[in-house]
């Protein structure tokens, strides 16, 4: 089955598409289920020379119920960065102990509910590690280091340099070791995460040589966790990260820091956009096509209250005329609704664009609806999953009620 997965040539037809637009209505967010779950099988053939390896799936890319208990049914386990996210893990049938939180910048009152729950946790502050120490010196932890490694698509998805907030700097080591002496806490793990979208393997590289080093004073953990950062492509002949390349470097250095090391441990990694970005497809309807002295917008039902990626990051999505594939090209800057500048596209190449025409913004799986709200009071959109070729909605879109459900009116 394995085998057969990897070799299929993996499509979702346009009519498909078009006909889920037409029942579910616009916007829509379409997942494939089959895509999620060749990328996983993807990872785990990767790294199958390493005896224990465990894929815990970074939920923070895309935390829907049904998405996380269908990665939980395939085995993996879960990355979690707030206790909400510990807390919908747990309700998606993971075990507590196949749970990673590793949490920024948050109090104390925060990770002891995490202990409460019977998680793994990873601490990446001094402070909150000494107070930590003092409450719960028998539960053992990992610790999150920072690099001190440039690595990722741009600075903003940049986490393990020199002045990122994320992780313990590996200079600051000796004060770390003092307030596990001081304590008695016990280390279970390391864990590094440097970015996102990383194509080239030497910041994998360069970050396990870190670890290594640093786990070689730590006699008795459990795991190595290097976090993830595999970049994906965005259009047909985007670079990604060479995989195979990377398995075969990591695999080969793992076993030579395990045979120093005197035995056996885990190797963790904690993939989120690699397992379900290209599995996501986000419908949109062109409400406008409007002309300026210098450009053709193409406005169309959404904004980056529903698809921020754009906007925030920078990030390129291709968008396709999904209905209507066979016409001429031009070019359109591709706009939302919201009322501040708002573009999913600049300048795109896209087959002739018609009022009422669905787009389809591709890889948006990750990052996309978890980072949606509810900015102009629009309503965020419905997602639907496409689960042995049948589609279900997983969520429903949302209506007044769901904007005023938490207001308290007052007598004025």
């Amino acid at each position: 089955m394995m085998k057969e997965l990897e070799n299929m040539i993996y499509t979702v037809h346009k009519e498909h598409l078009i006909q889920l637009a037409k029942k579910y209505g616009t916007p829509l967010y379409v997942y494939d289920s089959f895509k999620i779950k060749k990328q996983y099988i993807k990872m785990i053939k990767a790294f199958s020379g390493i005896k224990n390896i465990i894929i815990n799936y970074a939920c923070k890319a895309n935390t829907n119920l049904n998405i996380l208990k269908f990665l939980q049914k395939l085995g993996s386990g879960l990355d979690t960065v707030s206790i909400q996210e510990v807390e919908l893990g747990l309700k998606a049938g993971f075990h507590p102990k196949k749970i990673i939180f590793t949490p920024n910048c948050v109090s104390i009152q925060e990770v002891k509910k995490a202990v409460n729950l019977g998680v793994r946790i990873n601490l990446d502050n001094l402070s909150v590690l000494e107070q930590f120490g003092e409450c719960y010196p028998d539960y053992s932890i990992g610790i999150r280091i920072n690099p001190h490694i440039m690595a990722g698509g741009n600075y903003k998805i940049s986490v393990g340099h020199i002045d990122s907030k994320f992780g313990i700097s590996y200079y600051q080591i000796p004060h770390m070791k003092r307030i596990l002496k001081n304590t008695g806490l016990k280390i279970e793990g390391l864990h590094m995460h440097t970015g996102s979208d990383i194509s080239d393997i030497k910041s994998f590289l360069e970050g396990a040589k870190i670890l290594f080093k640093t786990a070689i004073d730590f006699p008795n953990i459990d795991y190595i966790d290097f976090g993830s950062g595999f970049k994906v492509p965005y259009t047909k002949n985007d670079i990604k990260t060479d995989l195979t390349s990377l398995s075969k470097e990591i695999t080969e250095k793992f076993k030579d820091f395990c045979t120093s090391y005197g035995h056996q441990i885990t190797l963790i990694f904690e993939p989120g956009k690699f397992l379900v970005s290209e599995s996501g497809y986000f419908l949109v309807s062109v409400n406008v096509i409007k002309h300026t002295t210098s450009t053709v917008f193409a406005g169309v039902d959404s904004g980056f209250n529903h698809f921020i990626r754009p906007m925030f990051y920078d990030a390129y999505h291709y968008i396709e005329n999904i209905s209507n594939p066979n016409g001429r090209f031009r070019f359109y800057t591709v706009v939302g609704y919201i009322c501040e500048s708002d573009t999913f596209g600049f300048n795109r190449k896209i087959t002739e664009i018609r009022e009422g025409d669905i787009l389809c913004l591709k890889n948006a799986g990750a990052y996309c609806f978890s980072m949606s709200s509810n900015y102009n009071s629009r309503y965020r959109p419905s997602e639907i999953m496409i689960l042995n070729g049948k589609d279900f909605i997983i969520r429903k879109r949302e209506t007044m009620q769901d904007i005023l459900r938490n207001i308290v009116e007052i007598d004025i």
